[in-house]
């Protein structure tokens, strides 16, 4: 019985009118404000709600009677206006700084803007001096110049925008292999192996030790893995369809604007192929799938990159969409190069490796939109690519996808399942101890098979327009550069 009368003597506390400035309020009727983000914002259904909005001020302009600034919290390239009592004003608000705002979502009488949020409360929860921030309010920055400032270039229009197309990108990638019956593999990023076989290789030791001394950390020499391709082949001997998507590093002493030392690698094997139309077919759909994802879901964001950074670039990339992607052989490619009146720095003799200048002009003359090219000289390609076994010229079953702007985005092969093929081509590379393991994979249960490779960034590069491969990857790394 004494519960219950303390029970309603709280409950009788609770209801007593609150009498403030003369207005009565009931605490029961008080509503919270709903935080939003200010992408959920822009919905017409929130119009007329009590809101709370945190961010970031993208602009601020003081009146007599009114403040107006502009606030974002990366959900969205559009900012939200927020208009206040110029009484709010506070020495520490204005361009950059970190705020807090509670109000009431109207619609906005400009058509510029849907809403616009009518500020009963602002609050400054971090200040930023507009004197001492690199990036000035109402200047239009290039993206060599917010390159100089890693730790702040997030928040930048242009590399916001670039941050929410690689995430979106990043899903669509993972959907498209989800919806095609892909499993998805966690491939390590130390290893033994060099898959390219190239020799630009991170090599791993922990501090004080040497791989001569008998207590090395591994064992044996391990370095920051170039491919998950020969996990990937492990993993197709139980699962027709697998792929990957993580971090790959190369050890290129380079600072040109397509290399980096850090990048990521979409890739995918298929079991039970022996057609090259196999992997063109997934590589072209990947593109289209992943690219109109992008397009439905940061169209605003692909759009500042095509009319600010690469204005024009819009109508290539429809084109790569609408057109099918061409095939020609290696053979092909070089007789184009060599009818062609280009002066090529680079040799474009058969048997010699297509270089960038090569790969451009194939794909301007095969009409500005990707092309795959197939079958590669033999001795170009590594142990794992399949023998075509053809005469006088000696070709392995491996393909390119090349696209505007960039040149390889891909590249793939048949891999090499006759195991006395495979055995005799790493005995001519002195690898067969080391790959003994490899040799297994053919040996118990084998099946015809390929895969390829895709370069995450340089597929950023090509739908957006983007000419340095540092500026689509949130902390690029490369040759006597790793900040933060």
């Amino acid at each position: 019985m004494m519960f219950q009368t303390v029970t309603r003597a709280l409950l009788l506390s609770s209801m007593t009118p609150v009498c403030r400035s003369g207005v009565t309020v009931r605490r029961y009727c008080m509503k919270n404000p709903t935080k939003l983000r200010v992408s959920e914002a822009f919905l017409d259904a929130q119009v007329g709600e009590n809101v709370r909005i945190q961010g970031w001020v993208r602009s601020f302009r003081p009146q007599k009677q009114n403040l107006f600034l502009h606030v974002n919290d990366g959900s969205s390239l559009k900012s939200l206006q927020v208009i206040a009592p110029a009484g709010m004003n506070d020495p520490l608000l204005g361009f950059g700084c970190a705020v807090e705002v509670k109000g009431i979502l109207k619609k906005s009488p400009h058509s510029k803007q849907p809403v616009e949020l009518e500020a009963e409360q602002i609050r400054v929860i971090g200040e930023c001096n507009p004197v001492d921030f690199p990036f000035k309010i109402k200047e239009r920055h290039s993206l060599e110049y917010i390159r100089q400032f890693l730790h702040l270039r997030c928040r930048t229009n242009a590399f916001s925008s670039l941050l929410r197309i690689r995430s979106e990108a990043t899903a669509a990638v993972h959907s498209y292999f989800k919806n095609n019956g892909f499993l998805l593999i966690h491939t390590p990023t130390i290893t033994s192996n060099d898959c390219e076989g190239a020799g630009e290789l991170f090599q791993v030791e922990p501090p004080g030790t040497t791989f001569a001394n008998e207590g090395s950390f591994f064992s044996v020499p391990v370095y920051l893995t170039v491919s998950g391709q020969l996990h990937l082949e492990v993993m197709s001997g139980a699962f027709p369809r697998v792929y990957t998507f993580g971090p790959t590093f190369r050890a290129e002493n380079s600072q040109s604007r397509r290399h980096l030392a850090e990048f990521f690698m979409v890739e995918a094997e298929i079991s039970f192929t022996e057609s090259i139309e196999d992997l063109t077919k997934v590589m072209e759909e990947l593109f289209r799938s992943v690219t109109e994802s992008v397009l439905a879901h940061c169209e605003e964001d692909v759009d500042l990159f095509h009319k600010y950074v690469a204005p024009g670039h819009r109508d290539t990339l429809d084109d790569m969409l609408r057109k099918s992607f061409p095939v020609i052989t290696y053979t092909e490619a070089i007789d184009i190069l060599k009818r062609s009146s280009e002066t090529f720095t680079f040799p474009t003799d058969w048997g010699c490796d297509l270089m960038t200048e090569h790969e451009k002009f194939l794909v301007k003359h095969c009409g500005n939109i990707p092309v795959f090219v197939t079958d590669y000289p033999y001795d170009l390609k590594p142990f794992y690519a399949r023998d075509n076994q053809d005469h006088p010229k000696h070709t392995a079953a491996a393909v390119d996808l090349l696209v505007p702007g960039v040149g390889e985005l891909c590249g793939g092969s048949l891999r090499e399942e006759r195991l006395d093929l495979l055995r005799s081509r790493l005995g001519e590379c002195g690898l067969e101890d080391t790959y003994s393991w490899y040799l297994d994979l053919r040996r118990f249960g084998s099946v015809p098979h390929g895969g390829f490779g895709l370069g995450f960034e340089r597929y950023l590069q090509c739908i957006l327009g983007v000419d340095n491969i540092k500026d689509v990857i949130p902390f690029p790394r490369f040759s006597h550069s790793c900040l933060l």
